[in-house]
């Protein structure tokens, strides 16, 4: 039985550190490889090694570590990583399972654990989701802590600052996103000071757009500047070439007493704004008084209120349907599944009155639950079970920390679609799908 565990990068933050020690307490034996020193800055404890190598020498290291240290298993934050999209390779030459986290596809109380891959990469963009909940597996639900922008803005700033601290150690480690320390710790502490800005002054936006849009508007969300899922799971470029796009159909299509929204995500308020874009294709398209452009709005509010919801593959979608407004999505998106959300091109969806499968869409919900979300946060602790602070449904804690010796033996199951299905909700009512901060 393969104990042995890799970790590779994790969430900005200890999580990664206090998820060793659970694994540790239910009998595996933990490595972790660390790339820059922020990686080393927040992974304190024994077991820790560092690649100090080229990109190109990766493969082969990782290979004869796996070897040597009989790993079985390797867990990793963001599949779309250089390093751990070879790591994944290697896993696989080697018969090694991979397991991702990432931010959760229900939000803002889960975060994502899925074997092989998430988003784009996950075994549900397959066709084969067999929808079928044991309801009584379910757990009770933990709301997410306060807070959570501040730690998550405090960590990033150490992160950035421990990895110039020992940028000469690791001097051919190559980051997903700029990695200048003193222009990512500013960001941060500009993005605070937006936030509170923002919230002041759009505080009156949905006084005006709700009386005189209420069901006549469409919210489009804006996902981060540098989103793998973007790059990635989309034929977009860029956020740009998605606005445009997305203004163009609904210029030439939405009847005229329509509107728009464009919800700037709140963890790119430090690094972009779309102000002047948004201006002159207004201008260019003749939509002045219809096209909105929020930053701290109320997301729930804004989605009840809206006729649909319009984005790339974020994860804003499901807290749209959670709130029974359509959806159109234009990338991959693990929810995107005839009988949930809109199938029919964009042009047609700005005409269509569409409703959502509310029993579809809470039995769908479940089996995320059961099968991939995790009630927890990554920034913080939300209960008090075990390090991380994580609230396992049966079928996930069996995968992964609560049963040593039976891991290794539970294959991924195969799937067959079933459109429907009830399920009940657990705990109070809540937003299930709003971004965090």
């Amino acid at each position: 039985m393969r104990r042995n565990v890799l970790l590779l990068q994790g969430p900005i933050g200890p999580f990664f550190s206090r998820f060793a020690d659970d694994l540790e307490e239910r009998g595996f034996k933990v490595t972790k490889i660390n790339f820059n020193g922020g990686d080393r800055f927040f992974y304190q404890r024994p077991g820790a090694i560092d690649f100090t190598g080229k990109l190109e020498n990766w493969e082969s290291w990782l290979e004869r570590l796996m070897v040597n240290r009989d790993i079985g298993r390797i867990y990793l934050f963001g599949d779309c990583r250089s390093y751990h999209r070879i790591a994944r390779e290697v896993a696989m030459r080697l018969d090694a399972r991979v397991f991702v986290f990432e931010e959760g596809y229900i939000r803002p109380n889960f975060i994502t654990l899925e074997e092989n891959g998430v988003n784009g990469h996950s075994t549900m963009m397959n066709g084969n989701l067999n929808i079928r909940v044991n309801v009584s597996e379910l757990p009770e639900e933990y709301q997410q802590p306060g807070n959570v922008f501040q730690l998550t803005a405090l960590y990033s700033i150490l992160y950035y600052w421990a990895s110039a601290a020992r940028k000469s150690r690791f001097a051919h480690y190559r980051h997903h996103r700029p990695l200048e320390w003193f222009s990512e710790g500013s960001r941060w502490i500009y993005s605070g000071y937006r936030k509170w800005r923002y919230s002041r002054r759009e505080r009156d936006v949905l006084n005006e757009l709700i009386p005189q849009f209420n069901q006549n508007y469409f919210v489009c969300p804006l996902q981060v500047h540098c989103d793998m899922q973007v790059v990635v799971h989309s034929d977009f470029n860029s956020i740009e070439h998605f606005v445009g796009d997305v203004l163009a159909s609904f210029s030439e299509h939405a009847p005229s007493n329509k509107a728009i929204v464009f919800k700037h995500h709140p963890l790119d308020r430090g690094y972009t704004d779309y102000s002047t874009l948004l201006a002159n294709m207004v201008a260019e398209l003749g939509l002045q008084g219809r096209v909105y452009y929020v930053h701290d709005v109320c997301l729930p509010t804004l989605l009840r209120h809206a006729q649909g919801t319009v984005l790339i593959n974020s994860t804003v979608g499901i807290s749209s349907l959670f709130h029974g407004t359509p959806v159109k999505t234009l990338g991959d998106a693990v929810y995107d599944i005839p009988g949930l959300t809109a199938q029919t091109s964009l042009d047609e969806f700005w005409r269509c009155e569409r409703f959502v499968d509310k029993a579809f869409f809470q039995a769908f919900r479940d089996h995320l639950v059961q099968h991939n979300q995790l009630n927890g946060n990554l920034y913080r602790r939300i209960s008090n079970h075990g390090a991380t602070g994580i609230v396992w449904s049966d079928q996930l804690s069996g995968e992964h920390i609560w049963d040593a010796d039976r891991v290794e033996q539970v294959g991924a199951p195969k799937l067959t679609v079933i459109n429907g299905g009830a399920g009940s909700a657990r705990g109070p009512e809540r937003d299930s799908g709003a971004e965090a901060a």
